[in-house]
C-alpha cells in the first residue's frame, strides 16, 4: 500500500512500507494520521553483516541524522505522546533521517554484533543509504551519542556538528558506582525473564526511570513500546552491551562543533556523564536543563530551551536574517530550500510526495513574500540573506 497526496496538500493516506518478497514486519497495518502535514518514508537497508536496517526520513532541507538509541520503533512513535514533538521539531527544520537499531523496532531482532564497532558501522550505512552531498549533522540521544562521537572522528570532512543529549562516555559498569552496578544487573536479568509479561510491573519501574514526569498515557505508551520494540533475550544483550562502553580516549580526537545537553537530575544518565563529554571534547557547548525525564516531554520548559538552543546551532548563519523569512510557512520553506539546492518543480513534488501544481503553488507564494519574480531571483536572495546556511 502506497500514499497519495490529497489535492491542495490539505492531508495524506498513509503510506505503507517497500519491503523484500516473503518479508514480514512487526509493524501493525493500523493506519495513522501523520503530524502538522509532514510524512515520512520508511526503507530498508542492509548493514555490513547483512542485518536488515529500517530506516525513515521526514522533513526537508539541511540533513540531520539521528543514530539509534535505545527502544525506538518508527511506525509507532511516529505519532507517540513520548517523541513525537521531537520528530515534529526536526522534521519541520531539516531533512530528518533516523532508524530502529538492530534488535529493536522493525529492524531484525537477531542482532548479531553488539559493539561500538558494528554500532558505528550500522550508522555509517543509513548516512550512505540517505547521499548526503555536503556535511551533515548528527543527533546522538543517549547511547546514540557514542556512535555519533565514533563516527565524526572517523569522517571529519563529512559531518558540520553533532548535538548529544543524554550522552554518556562510561557504560553502567564503568561508572564507578557499586550500586547502580548492582541495579542494572539486576535490570539486565529480571529483562530476560519478566520482560514480555502480560504484567506490566517490571516495564513500568523501567519506564519510570526514563520518563518520571510523564503522564498515564506517556508512561502507558512506553510500555507498550518496550513490547513493540524488542523481546526480553535482546534486550537484555543491549543492555548488557551498552553496560561496559568506555570511550573516554575518544572525546578529546572529536574536532567537529559540538553542543551536549543533558537534564540536570536525569535518573538514567547522570549530569556527571554530560560534563565529562563536554569537558573532554575540545570547544564542546554545553547546556544544563532543568528536567528529570531523560527524554524530554513537549510539556515542560526544558524542551523549550533545547529547542532554543539547537535551532541556532543547525543553522549558525540563518539567525540573524531568520525574520526577512519569518513569513514562510513551514512548507513554503521546504519548498526554497530545495529550490536553493537545484532541484526542479518535479524533484521536489517526488520529495515532498506533493503534486507539481501544489509546489508551483508554494514556489509563487515564496516569490510574492520574498518580493522576486523567479526561481533564480529567489535562489540568489536566499544566498545573500544566509538562508538555512
Amino acid at each position: 500500500m502506497r500514499g497519495r497526496p490529497c489535492d491542495g496538500d490539505r492531508r495524506f493516506v498513509p503510506i505503507g512500507l517497500v519491503l523484500e518478497p516473503g518479508y514480514v514486519t512487526n509493524v501493525p497495518a493500523a493506519p495513522m494520521t501523520v503530524p502538522n502535514k509532514i510524512r515520512q518514508h520508511v526503507r530498508y537497508l542492509k548493514a555490513s553483516d547483512g542485518t536488515r536496517l529500517a530506516w525513515a526520513e521526514s522533513g526537508a532541507g539541511e540533513l540531520v541524522v539521528k543514530a539509534a538509541n535505545w527502544l525506538t520503533h518508527l511506525e509507532f512513535e511516529w505519532e507517540s505522546p513520548v517523541w513525537r514533538h521531537w520528530i515534529q521539531f526536526f522534521s519541520a527544520n531539516c531533512r530528518f533521517v533516523r532508524y530502529d537499531e538492530r534488535g529493536c523496532g522493525m529492524s531484525d531482532w537477531q542482532v548479531g554484533t553488539l559493539t561500538l564497532d558494528q554500532w558505528t558501522a550500522d550508522l555509517e550505512s543509513v548516512v550512505n543509504a540517505a547521499r548526503p552531498d555536503r556535511p551533515f549533522t548528527l543527533l546522538g540521544i543517549s547511547q546514540g551519542a557514542a556512535a555519533c562521537i565514533r563516527y565524526a572522528i572517523q569522517h571529519p570532512d563529512r559531518v558540520a556538528r553533532l548535538i548529544l543529549y543524554g550522552g554518556y562516555a562510561h557504560g553502567a559498569f564503568k561508572r564507578h558506582a557499586p550500586a547502580g552496578a548492582t541495579t542494572y544487573r539486576a535490570m539486565i536479568d529480571l529483562a530476560r525473564v519478566a520482560w514480555g509479561q502480560k504484567n506490566a510491573t517490571f516495564r513500568q519501574v523501567f519506564t519510570s526511570r526514563f520518563i518520571p514526569g510523564g503522564s498515564h498515557e506517556q508512561l502507558d505508551w512506553f510500555n507498550e513500546l518496550c513490547l513493540r520494540s524488542t523481546d526480553g533475550e535482546t534486550a537484555a544483550r543491549l543492555f548488557e552491551a551498552r553496560a561496559v562502553l568506555d570511550i573516554t580516549d575518544l572525546l578529546p580526537k572529536v574536532k567537529t562543533p559540538t553542543l551536549i545537553l543533558h537534564a540536570r537530575d536525569d535518573e538514567v544518565v547522570q549530569i556527571e556523564e554530560g560534563r565529562l563529554l563536554a569537558t573532554a571534547i575540545p570547544g564542546a557547548e554545553f547546556i544544563e536543563l532543568d528536567s528529570r525525564n531523560h527524554v524530554l516531554l513537549e510539556h515542560e520548559p526544558a524542551w523549550q530551551r533545547f529547542r532554543e538552543a539547537v535551532l541556532p546551532f543547525l543553522r549558525p548563519y540563518a539567525a540573524a536574517t531568520d525574520s526577512i523569512f519569518a513569513a514562510l510557512s513551514p512548507r513554503e520553506r521546504q519548498v526554497l530550500a530545495l529550490m536553493y539546492d537545484g532541484l526542479s518543480n518535479i524533484d521536489i513534488a517526488e520529495r515532498l510526495k506533493i503534486s507539481e501544481k501544489t509546489v508551483r503553488n508554494h514556489a509563487s507564494n515564496v516569490f510574492d513574500k520574498l518580493g522576486v519574480w523567479s526561481r533564480a531571483q529567489a535562489i540568489v536572495f536566499a544566498r545573500e540573506h544566509g538562508f538555512g546556511r
